[in-house]
């Protein structure tokens, strides 16, 4: 029997980051952003559970990144969309950095995986927020 994990969130960006990529997309120099938006869409799934962040990506959703909460040193959050969305960025103690763009109820997410660092390190969690 594996060890238990309560899921927090689990699912892809945030439909409006699409929306208004593709709205952009009219204005001819938006096209590359309208299409990593689209890629974001089709292949992006994100997974926030009580032991760790895993992120299911990459070209046909082929790469994952899984990340327990006693490995990171900093969260920094950036609202996008009027606020709605926003990005979140988890720095690591080796310093590598793992990006989650357009995370729907980014306030709530990043709430929890702060908690959850303080909890798996002993100690806060440096956090930057953008407003």
């Amino acid at each position: 029997m594996g060890i238990r994990e309560d899921v927090f969130y689990e699912g892809g960006p945030h439909r409006g980051d699409l929306i208004i990529s593709i709205l952009l997309a009219f204005t001819v120099i938006f096209i590359p952003l309208t299409v990593a938006a689209i890629v974001r869409a089709l292949w992006l799934r994100y997974r926030i559970t009580s032991r760790r962040i895993s992120i299911t990506g990459g070209w046909r959703g082929r790469d994952r990144s899984d990340v327990i909460y006693s490995e990171i040193s900093k969260v920094a959050t950036v609202p996008r969309g009027i606020g709605t969305w926003g990005d979140i960025v988890v720095t690591l103690k080796d310093g590598s950095r793992l990006e989650m763009r357009a995370i729907p109820r980014f306030r709530e997410i990043y709430d929890y995986i702060a908690e959850r660092t303080a909890d798996k390190t002993g100690k806060a969690v440096s956090a930057i927020k953008m407003m």
